[in-house]
C-alpha cells in the first residue's frame, strides 16, 4: 500500500468514526427525550424506562454482534463481547457519566438491580466453569430474564412518582424513539467499523481489536446515552441504562446466542467474568457509602484502564 493510499484509508476511517459519533449523539438525544416522554405518558417511572426500553435499545449492537458470532461459531467473540461490554458499561459508562454530572443512584437500583447484575455475572461464571454454555443453561438465562422483566414492571406500578406533563402524542414519541434507535445502531456500526479499520491500518493485532474495539464499540450507545441522560439530569435513565444493559446482555443476549448455538470458550472467559463480579460488588459497596460523583467516577475509569492494560499484556 502506497503512502497516499494509507493516508486516504486513515481519513476514511476517521470520517467513519466522526459520523458514528454524530449519529450516536443525535440518536441518544432523541432516544432519551422520547423515553422520558413515554414514561410521563404511561405514568411509569423513568427508572423502569431506563432499565427496559433504553437498556434494550442501546444493547442492540451487542445483540447483533453476539448472535452473529454464535451462529458463525465465533464463541470467543459472543461471550467476550458481552463480558467486555458489561465491564465497560459499569466502569466507563457510569464512571464518565459521574465525572460529567454527579449521579444520584436510585434506591431500587442499589437494593435490587445492581446486586442482581452481580448475581447474573456469578451465574454466568458458574456456567463457564466447564467452559461451555449449553442450551439448557441458555434456557435458564432466558427464564431469569423473563422473571426479572415481570418483577420490574410489577414493582414499577407500585412506585409513586410525580409525573411530568407530556404534550407530544404517542405517535410522535414513537417516531422519535425509532429514529433514536436507528441513529444509535447506525452510529455504533460506523464507529466500530472506523475504529477497527484505523486499528488495522496502524498495525494492531486482530485479537487486540476484538478485546477492545468490538467490546467498547458495541458499548458506545450506552456511553453516549448515559452521558446525555446525565447532562439532562435524568439520573434514573443514566444508571438504569447501565445496570439494565448489563442484565440484558447476560440474561437475554447470551441466552439467545447459546440457545441458537451452544457456546464453548477458553478459560480466560471465566477469569474476565470473575473480574466483572468483583468490580460489580466492590463499586456497589463503595456507592452504598460514597456518592457517585467525579472522584468515584474517576476511580471507575482508572480501574478500566488497569483492566485494559491487563488484557493487552496477558
Amino acid at each position: 500500500m502506497s503512502g497516499k493510499d494509507m493516508i486516504m484509508d486513515l481519513l476514511v476511517a476517521v470520517l467513519y468514526i466522526a459520523l458514528g459519533f454524530f449519529f450516536l449523539m443525535k440518536g441518544a438525544d432523541f432516544f432519551v427525550d422520547s423515553a422520558s416522554g413515554i414514561a410521563a405518558k404511561l405514568g411509569v417511572s423513568s427508572l423502569i424506562i431506563g432499565l427496559t426500553i433504553v437498556a434494550f435499545g442501546t444493547s442492540l449492537p451487542e445483540l447483533a454482534v453476539s448472535v452473529t458470532a454464535a451462529l458463525d461459531g465465533s464463541n470467543e467473540i459472543a461471550v467476550g463481547n458481552v463480558v467486555g461490554s458489561n465491564i465497560f458499561n459499569l466502569l466507563v459508562v457510569a464512571g464518565m457519566s459521574a465525572c460529567i454530572y454527579p449521579l444520584v443512584v436510585n434506591k431500587t437500583i442499589m437494593k435490587r438491580d445492581w446486586p442482581l447484575s452481580a448475581a447474573a455475572a456469578l451465574l454466568l461464571a458458574i456456567f463457564l466453569i466447564d467452559a461451555h454454555i449449553s442450551r439448557m443453561e441458555a434456557l435458564v438465562l432466558l427464564a431469569c430474564f423473563a422473571v426479572m422483566l415481570f418483577v420490574q414492571i410489577k414493582h414499577s406500578k407500585k412506585e409513586k412518582e410525580e409525573v411530568k406533563e407530556e404534550p407530544r402524542s404517542y405517535g410522535k414519541l414513537m417516531v422519535y424513539l425509532i429514529v433514536g434507535v436507528a441513529g444509535i445502531i447506525i452510529g455504533g456500526q460506523l464507529a466500530v467499523d472506523g475504529a477497527t479499520n484505523l486499528a488495522r491500518i496502524l498495525g494492531l493485532s486482530e485479537t487486540l481489536i476484538g478485546l477492545t474495539v468490538v467490546a467498547i464499540g458495541t458499548s458506545l450507545p450506552e456511553l453516549v446515552t448515559s452521558i446525555v441522560a446525565a447532562k439532562k439530569n435524568e439520573n434514573e435513565i443514566a444508571m438504569g441504562n447501565v445496570i439494565g444493559s448489563n442484565l440484558f446482555n447476560i440474561f437475554f443476549i447470551l441466552g439467545i446466542s447459546a440457545f441458537l448455538n451452544p457456546i464453548s470458550v477458553a478459560q480466560t472467559a471465566l477469569i474476565d467474568t470473575t473480574i466483572l463480579i468483583v468490580i460489580s460488588v466492590v463499586f456497589w459497596l463503595i456507592c452504598r457509602v460514597y456518592p457517585l460523583n467525579k472522584k468515584t467516577g474517576l476511580a471507575m475509569v482508572l480501574t478500566y484502564v488497569a483492566y485494559t492494560i491487563y488484557i493487552i499484556l496477558r
